[in-house]
């Protein structure tokens, strides 16, 4: 029996998504020795911006499978939905199966959507897919009424659901898909072959988000692998060099085991040199724990991003999140604490949510702003399995679906009209472009505390210049903007400010002519100086096979490839008077001409869809003596 397991990443990136949760079902088919003769699993993992055509080249050619069992969310589901009505066409005797969130309990619009569909998977998989194929083994007949946790479709063509599976307790009777061989770790060079390596530590919990579907699909209580197979699994992505480490955790530093996982993790770094950063999604409210992890990942110098998950400031909001009582939302002295600490931070909120406003959300906005500049804005999903979605009808939810994918976005609620939400879809788009992805980002400060403009005044300042613009570029960039304000979008939008020289033009002489005139007088050569520094700071974008932009070349510097920039002269010692940022608004401006050269990694084109990835490529200064 050949099994096809299919994965897609959702980044549009040319390099490899780590194919995590269809490796979970390989790992534990191979691992069967009853299985061994009988049964061939096989993982296709397709990039993102994977074409339907190609995926399905890649499917069918060659033997043909028996069982095509997809891995399925927002972002693949109608493809996933094509490529199994063409495999039925080929193999009307084959079986389909959906599996992941984005399907689990959701059977009735699955079935109604894809009829070629024939098994929907409720819940953790492995156990489950185990036993299916053990069914398709071992009956001539297709009705596996006593595998639970699935629905499927009789032979009579009715619907029928088997009752729930318990959660798996002990999470180390999954084999681990990267100790047993079942995800390859390397490509033909031997090079580390994914963009970030994926890995849990846990499973479940403990909160139930109106919003999110981890806690309401994944389940309450919380499960850990042991600190054995983390070791292990760690020492295979330190061997392989996995740059970055993401970990599919829902609450990480919660755990007394995650502060063990942190020394294991030290432990690789200085064993290989790698993983060089952490990144995951942080327990809502922070312990000490959380703070003596933080200390150990600076002390060790791995990368992170700490993440204010606040969602909404509104108080009205958090309580139909089911999050007023969250001590997250006591952020304050943990964005002062960071910055005693010198780390990064940025925060997280979500537009569209029931109870708040516009004007709330921007007043919420420009609050978090004051203590964190770098915003991520996301447009309200409503997700299947979550609280929001069983209660649409009360919170008057008005959706579609996304252009390139299954998610539902919010168009209106009961607190926020359809207008309200189309213009400020408008402006989420620019806020992420220009915060989240930190195409401006040494600017925010000095307008706040200069020219007490907020940050989403400043945004509002720059789509305006843009929207009454009669430069064809400006015309053509708005043109691509979409209703709602997806990732593919603000991806699109960056490869335009990025590749487009009179884009970036537009950009400055919106400064130029909008901003600096706003400044005092002593001020505004600074702020003219300000906003090249900022420039030179973005990330240097090379397409594949490009030459670096004009100013920078290639260089190997600390046993390793970089981007250097030429010696770039300013009338200000920028770095200075933005560390010192307080004694500089204190004195004004002291005009002292200073020199630099940036520095940047490369790979930024690699990596632009994925923001938490991104960061990292930013350039950084360095001063030339004399």
């Amino acid at each position: 029996m050949k099994i096809r397991l299919v994965q897609q990443g959702a980044w549009d990136m040319p390099v490899d998504s780590m194919p995590l949760a269809v490796g979970y079902l390989k790992a534990v088919i191979d691992a069967d020795v009853d299985f061994r003769g009988e049964v061939e699993a096989e993982i296709s993992n397709f990039r993102g911006g994977a074409q339907l055509q190609d995926m399905a080249k890649e499917l069918l050619s060659g033997e043909i499978p028996d069982v095509l069992a997809f891995s399925v969310l927002g972002w693949n589901y109608r493809q996933f939905g094509a490529l199994a009505e063409t495999f039925k066409q080929v193999n009307p005797r084959g079986l389909v199966v959906f599996g992941g969130n984005h399907v689990a309990h959701q059977s009735e619009r699955v079935f109604r959507d894809f009829p070629w569909v024939d098994v929907v998977v409720n819940g953790e998989g492995e156990h489950t897919f185990h036993e299916l194929l053990t069914h398709l083994l071992e009956h001539r007949e297709f009705d596996p009424v006593h595998v639970r946790g699935i629905s499927y479709r009789r032979p009579d063509r009715e619907h029928h659901t088997t009752p729930d599976r318990d959660r798996i307790e002990d999470l180390d009777v999954v084999p681990s898909p990267f100790l047993t061989g079942a995800i390859p770790m390397a490509d033909a060079a031997g090079n580390f072959r994914y963009d970030v390596a994926l890995m849990e530590t846990n499973r479940g919990c403990p909160y139930k988000c109106s919003f999110c579907y981890w806690g309401g699909a994944i389940g309450q209580k919380m499960r850990s692998f042991s600190a054995e197979r983390l070791a292990a699994e760690l020492d295979l992505f330190g061997y392989y060099k996995a740059p970055s480490l993401v970990l599919c955790d829902s609450n990480f530093g919660l755990l007394e085991a995650d502060e063990e996982f942190v020394e294991l993790v030290i432990k690789t770094k200085e064993k290989y040199g790698y993983p060089q950063a952490l990144i995951t999604s942080w327990a809502k409210n922070k312990s000490p724990r959380f703070y003596n992890i933080v200390r150990q990942l600076k002390q060790h110098g791995l990368h992170g991003l700490f993440t204010l998950a606040l969602q909404t400031l509104d108080d009205a909001a958090l309580t139909d999140m089911l999050r007023k009582n969250m001590k997250v939302n006591q952020w304050e002295s943990m964005v002062d604490w960071l910055h005693e600490e010198g780390l990064e931070c940025y925060g997280e909120l979500i537009w569209g949510a029931p109870g708040e406003t516009v004007e709330s959300f921007l007043r919420g906005y420009d609050r978090l702003a004051k203590k964190v500049s770098r915003i991520a804005v996301y447009p309200m999903l409503l997700l299947p399995n979550t609280a929001y979605s069983e209660n649409r009808e009360v919170h008057g939810f008005v959706t579609i679906r996304g252009e390139d994918d299954d998610f539902e976005y919010v168009l209106a609620n009961r607190t926020s009209t359809l207008a309200e939400n189309m213009e400020m879809q408008r402006f989420v788009f620019w806020a992420r472009v220009l915060g989240e992805q930190q195409f401006l980002r040494h600017t925010w400060r000095p307008l706040l505390d200069v020219l007490e403009m907020g940050q989403s005044q400043v945004i509002q300042s720059l789509k305006a210049y843009f929207e009454r613009s009669d430069d064809p570029a400006a015309a053509a960039f708005l043109a691509k903007i979409p209703v709602i304000a997806e990732s593919p979008a603000i991806a699109g939008a960056l490869r335009s400010l990025h590749s487009q020289p009179e884009l970036r033009e537009l950009v400055r002489r919106w400064w130029l002519e909008e901003i600096v005139p706003a400044f005092p007088e002593r001020w505004r050569e600074f702020a003219a100086a300000l906003y090249e520094f900022e420039g030179w700071s973005r990330q240097v974008y090379v397409e594949p096979g490009g030459e670096p932009p004009p100013g920078w070349r290639d260089v190997e510097r600390d046993g390793g490839h970089w981007y250097e920039s030429d010696p770039v002269s300013l009338r200000y010692d920028m770095p200075t008077a933005l560390e010192n940022w307080p004694g500089t608004l204190e004195s004004g401006p002291q005009e002292e001409p200073t020199t630099l050269v940036f520095s940047a990694r490369p790979g930024y084109y690699e990596n632009l869809d994925n923001y938490e990835t991104a960061s990292m490529h930013l350039a950084t200064p360095r001063r030339v003596p004399g």
